[in-house]
């Protein structure tokens, strides 16, 4: 469609206003003077294509939005994060949230063009209302994780590869580095895909918690296409139901108590049965069993291996045990105050990968903790990008700058280039390393 400069003057300025920047802002994003902005969005100044590319992605939006028949600045997912009281306050996450929208549009913006199949979404939405308290937040995130474990025929087994395991439901995933505050983000904008983000400075356990987090928002929280999750906001609503479905998921309650039932553990330290014969008399026989005292009693190494076995944190399978009810409160403080001191050398003492070590990402235990971070959202994203560019689908430049948002360099992008075969070295003068 064919606008006049004063209608894209308005759409401008109207998407400014929606992603709450300032035209000062905007000027020193684009490198321009704030009367420049000023102009372009009273109509009279024209707009370079280039300068329209670097507006559509501060404002988080499709270039073609601003030449579409019919403009709603509310629809930029900015301004839907916007209600985010995170994205309100703190201009990091807002800066962060806006780098992720785009790096999630460029990678939908590639798949388009290659005509990759992003999957359909097989992730189901769960209706549920509003919980009205914390304890019916809890209620319903354990209920529909039971349900989702059921539906992906899961049983009591370990997740695995919790990016693998969203994938395959059409979910993107990605581990990008956020504000320490921000555990995670979710967009569920459907021309995106749905695309979940975990905060890269965070261990991997936590990660894995935070990537099923934001799956339960898309499970429950679909209309809302978008959601930033803070710790200090953990006494949410939303986020305490995210947060039982999280742990309900990861550790399902029948494979706590299988695997604590398997090391002899979980029994009561007396036990009666009554053995019924289907006599005509109808009588039983009494049987009693004592266990040796202290013998039922959960350590902590039984709960250092149950956190291995599901990779999830220590602190997290001490809370799921006393939730399932196998410890009481003060067992549980007793616990606690004993991982904080002693988990870790426990956990090398008995032999078993560290978590940090990437283990549960890339399938393999390693204790030197040097196996680098898993970064297929990176991998992919630049691939794509190397494809695009080898078809004739975008420029150079475009590629220079698809690669400057995964922060690859242009010395990086030129070694890339020459060992993918797609430029000649001496013609462009790359410098290969050791040069």
């Amino acid at each position: 469609m064919t606008i006049t400069q004063k209608e894209l003057a308005s759409r401008l300025r109207a998407a400014r206003e929606a992603s709450g920047l300032s035209q000062e802002e905007v000027a020193t994003a684009l490198g321009l003077s704030r009367s420049s902005v000023a102009q372009m969005e009273l109509g009279n100044r024209s707009v370079s294509s280039l300068e329209l590319d670097q507006l559509a992605r501060l404002y988080g939006r499709d270039l073609r939005d601003f030449f579409a028949e019919t403009f709603d600045p509310e629809e930029s997912l900015v301004a839907v994060f916007r209600a985010e009281a995170a994205v309100e306050e703190d201009h990091s996450i807002a800066d962060r949230v806006r780098w992720c929208i785009e790096l999630a549009r460029e990678l939908a913006n590639l798949e388009e063009l290659l005509s990759v199949d992003r999957g359909r979404i097989q992730a189901p939405e769960y209706p549920a209302p509003v919980p009205r308290s914390k304890w019916q937040a809890v209620q319903q995130g354990v209920q529909v994780a039971e349900a989702e474990r059921r539906r992906l025929d899961l049983g009591d087994r370990p997740l695995g590869d919790v990016a693998d395991l969203l994938e395959s439901q059409g979910v993107r995933t990605a581990l990008l580095e956020l504000p320490e505050d921000v555990s995670g983000l979710t967009l569920m904008e459907p021309t995106l895909s749905f695309f979940v983000v975990a905060n890269d400075r965070h261990k991997v356990t936590r990660r894995r918690f935070s990537w099923v987090h934001e799956y339960a928002h898309i499970l429950f929280d679909r209309s809302l296409r978008g959601t930033v999750s803070r710790v200090s906001e953990r006494s949410a609503l939303a986020e305490v139901r995210a947060n039982s479905f999280a742990a309900s998921f990861l550790v399902p309650e029948d494979g706590v108590w299988g695997f604590i039932d398997g090391i002899g553990k979980g029994r009561g330290s007396r036990q009666r049965w009554e053995v019924y014969d289907e006599s005509d008399q109808g009588r039983t026989v009494a049987a009693e069993g004592r266990s040796e005292p202290g013998s039922q009693q959960i350590q902590l190494y039984d709960a250092v291996l149950l956190a291995h076995r599901y990779g999830v944190s220590r602190a997290m399978v001490l809370y799921r045990l006393k939730n399932v009810g196998l410890i009481n409160q003060s067992e549980l403080e007793v616990l606690l105050d004993q991982e904080r001191q002693q988990g870790w050398q426990l956990e090398r003492s008995l032999g078993l990968p560290e978590w940090d070590a990437e283990r549960v990402e890339k399938g393999a235990g390693s204790q030197s903790g040097e196996t680098p971070p898993r970064s297929d959202f990176r991998t992919r994203f630049l691939t794509l990008a190397l494809e695009a560019y080898r078809r004739d689908k975008i420029s150079r430049g475009k590629l220079r700058t698809l690669a400057d948002l995964v922060d690859l360099p242009p010395s990086g992008l030129d070694r890339l280039l020459w060992a993918s075969g797609l430029e000649d070295d001496e013609e462009d003068e790359v410098l290969l390393p050791g040069d």
